[in-house]
């Protein structure tokens, strides 16, 4: 068995220096200062969504074939996991299979939550193989999963290195006590913009409505982000519980007002970012950790912030699909990438908050000077300005998603 290079290792601090040149928010969660606010507001995420009713799984999990089947198939979001273009690979996924013998297909196969549940929904109602053994979903979307049986039961002795997860994310009301599901990342939704192009720089939601940038402007497909910060634009505090029809509606009809007049260029998920890479897109809702990549890659063209009035926090999670035979191989990939080394090698290429305890002191040893780095390692400050989108009724669910998919063309 191959032994992994250590965090110190010159030429891993060579390739993580490299991929850290233009670095922005959204990594390795620090101890210390901010800890005690970044372990609470996680938790918070952990009540960001009631799933809907609907149609349960009618199958059983089916026999493990792990043992003589050495694969995994794992479904992510992109730019979401350390990737190297020369090699065209993602060098963790190689040590894991070097390590174990398992070899893994990864697909960044996940546009947004609704569209990726929508293609598979009725395979997991039947309980049958989605082709996946590992999903990476938000944690409204995953509560969802859970309630309606689509996921499989963890087994945490394949998962020791799950007492790494952050002691506030370990028992979230979706999953008390993680018993389907274990944090991947986490982050921020903000406002991002091609510095060459908005020269004076934008501070709030509002400037993205500037009749300058008329069409070349883009928003999440993420409900809970994209009318989120509208709303917090509209003073309203999207975690708390003091809001309700009347708020909700009057944020959907700026939104509706922008994507009418053509102010709106598109409404998406993921692929927002090759938009900004085109120029079709000039400014736009987007995630943090995205950006930052996109800057490493092209020569930090954009600029990400939360804006005034505050942003969103979310987290994703890892789950087995009800379907999967080959759990064992899932649980033990999920262990693999609780190790805290491994993880520190993530959060330096995807510049997320990290959920695994010991990361931070990983990257201290790579980096000393990322550790002192606000924009990858939140400040309590920070943190008190991303909130969580609250947790919605199963009822409110389906009816503001269903009109917020009729205002976004759906």
């Amino acid at each position: 068995m191959k032994r992994r290079p250590a965090p110190a290792d010159p030429l891993v601090r060579q390739l993580v220096r490299a991929q850290l040149a233009q670095v922005s928010r959204r990594s390795v969660l620090r101890t210390g200062a901010g800890v005690a606010g970044m372990g609470a507001l996680l938790a918070a995420c952990g009540t960001g969504g009631t799933p809907t009713g609907g149609e349960t799984s009618t199958g059983g999990a089916p026999q493990d074939q792990s043992e003589n089947d050495p694969t995994v198939n794992w479904a992510n979001w992109t730019l979401y996991l350390d990737y190297d273009d020369s090699s065209q690979s993602y060098p963790t996924l190689e040590r894991f299979t070097d390590e174990t013998g398992i070899s893994v297909t990864y697909a960044e196969d996940i546009e947004d939550n609704d569209s990726y549940f929508g293609r598979v929904q009725g395979q997991l109602a039947n309980g049958q193989d989605i082709g996946q053994d590992i999903v990476t979903l938000t944690d409204w979307m995953a509560a969802r999963m859970i309630r309606l049986g689509y996921t499989q039961e963890l087994d945490k002795a394949n998962i020791p290195n799950w007492e790494n997860l952050l002691p506030g994310l370990r028992d979230v009301s979706f999953d008390p006590g993680r018993q389907h599901s274990l944090t991947w990342q986490s982050g921020f939704a903000g406002i991002a913009w091609s510095k060459e192009a908005v020269a004076n720089g934008m501070r709030t939601v509002s400037d993205l409505w500037d009749p300058a940038l008329k069409g070349r402007v883009e928003v999440l497909s993420e409900m809970r982000d994209t009318v989120g910060l509208i709303m917090l634009e509209q003073g309203v505090d999207p975690s708390s519980e003091d809001w309700g029809d009347d708020e909700f509606f009057a944020a959907l009809e700026v939104l509706n007002e922008q994507i009418s007049s053509g102010q709106i260029r598109q409404v998406r998920g993921n692929s927002y970012a090759e938009d900004l890479v085109s120029g079709d897109a000039l400014a736009v809702i987007g995630w943090s950790g995205d950006i930052t990549i996109l800057n490493m890659e092209n020569g930090d063209r954009w600029e990400f912030l939360l804006p005034e009035a505050g942003g969103t926090l979310w987290s994703d999670n890892l789950m087995v699909p009800i379907g999967s035979p080959r759990k064992t191989n899932a649980e033990r990939l999920m262990n693999f990438y609780y190790d805290p080394a491994v993880a520190a090698e993530v959060a330096a290429y995807v510049n997320y908050i990290c959920p695994v305890e010991g990361a931070y002191e990983e990257m201290l040893s790579i980096d000393p000077e990322l550790a002192e780095n606000e924009l990858i390692f939140p400040s309590d400050e920070t943190l008190s300005r991303a909130y969580v989108f609250r947790a919605l009724t199963p009822e409110e669910e389906t009816r503001y998603n269903t009109e917020f998919q009729s205002v976004i063309g759906n």
